[in-house]
């Protein structure tokens, strides 16, 4: 127990000093995303896969908490997909690319003594889905970072009720690293999580799981898994069935997310951040209660009813072909974005015309619309007499 807690407290500050320390390299590399008009270096993922595995590799090097048979093998694994996940910061790559090297990964981990050829095919399918589905999450400040503490906290619970040691301590020391990292990245975050750390994270989580619930039947680990990944799955869900409705490709980026149309709704970047993980705990603890006995399988049934109908609600938001609210072009056009120059300001152009009235020729007098033009000899200013 003492171990676990020293090790949780390394895992911790090391993760909060790599992600402040990384800032700089980042953004001098161009390793960054822009939100809400933000640059945000993408160095927290990186921050906290070495976290995870120096601090991991280091307890079980002094023998203080060896991780068993196949722990090894699941944190090289993740580390390879943290690896995809990076290249993916760095340069753009297609989806394929990053969905076939962590089906890869998986495929390498999952037992197929214990659940077969078929078992084992549906479970490295649902590996890839929650890990792709965490880097959806990566959306918005703090989001995939709370999620993933959570969650980790909970399948962690499973895994230690398993007497799984090994895996219990892994993601013990995931969840001290994501919240180290959350110190800089609540909102307005100072840096990101990017595909190398949502990746990871989601790839270890949804595996672990797996393991723990190996021998459990097909379809009650089904409900007990998506009840301990629902917010990722809800995500996940929601923009696939959007983007179908609106006829947009299923790859293609947008404002389509849980945050985007919970800020639409009227949330603060905080709120959102609360909301979406109180869901997430809720869900996880039925999780853990159905898996440990203390619940019954009406709860994850309920799980899956809630979360199907926050999918639907949240489809009705509109979210396409609308401008955010005090955006930077509705700021712009009010004047109101330091360091831009409004077109009225330009003199001759059109809109001061519109604003200032018709132009006006040198020596030439308006008149009203429609009056016919009368020829004045003289006109002041032409050098005629009178």
């Amino acid at each position: 127990m003492l171990y676990g807690i020293l090790a949780a407290i390394a895992a911790l500050l090391l993760a909060a000093a790599l992600a402040a320390l990384l800032r700089v390299p980042a953004r001098r590399l161009g390793v960054v995303d822009r939100r809400r008009q933000r640059v945000v270096p993408l160095c927290g993922g990186v921050a906290v896969v070495l976290t995870t595995c120096l601090v991991v590799t280091a307890w079980e090097w002094t023998g203080a908490a060896p991780l068993g048979d196949g722990i090894r093998e699941l944190l090289v694994a993740g580390a390879a997909v943290a690896a995809l996940g990076l290249v993916a910061d760095v340069r753009r790559v297609k989806a394929r690319f990053l969905v076939c090297g962590t089906a890869v990964a998986a495929a390498c981990v999952v037992p197929y003594g214990e659940l077969g050829l078929g078992g084992g095919v549906l479970a490295v399918g649902w590996i890839v889905f929650v890990a792709l589905g965490f880097r959806a999450l990566d959306h918005a400040d703090a989001l995939a970072g709370t999620v993933g503490v959570v969650t980790a906290f909970g399948v962690g619970v499973v895994a230690a009720a398993e007497v799984m040691d090994g895996p219990a301590v892994l993601l013990s020391v995931l969840a001290a690293a994501l919240t180290g990292f959350l110190m800089h990245n609540w909102p307005p975050a100072r840096v990101g999580l990017g595909s190398c750390g949502s990746l990871f994270t989601g790839f270890l989580l949804a595996a672990v799981a797996t393991f723990a619930r190996t021998g459990y039947g097909l379809v009650a680990s089904a409900e007990v898994l998506f009840a301990l990944t629902a917010v990722a799955a809800a995500d996940v869900l929601l923009v696939l069935l959007s983007r179908r409705l609106a006829g947009r490709p299923p790859l293609r980026g947008g404002p389509d997310h849980l945050a985007h149309r919970l800020r639409r709704l009227g949330l603060t970047p905080p709120g959102v951040t609360v909301v979406i993980g109180a869901a997430a705990f809720s869900a996880v603890a039925v999780g853990v209660l159905v898996h440990v006995g203390w619940g019954t399988r009406t709860g994850t049934l309920w799980v899956a009813g809630v979360t199907l109908a926050v999918v639907l609600g949240l489809l009705r938001v509109p979210v396409y072909g609308l401008r955010r609210p005090g955006g930077y072009a509705h700021r712009r056009a009010a004047g109101g974005v330091p360091g831009t120059l409004r077109t009225a300001d330009v003199p001759g152009s059109r809109r001061t015309a519109d604003r200032r009235g018709p132009r006006r020729q040198p020596g030439y007098p308006t008149r009203p619309f429609g009056q016919p033009a009368s020829v004045q000899i003289g006109a002041p200013g032409r050098g005629g007499s009178g």
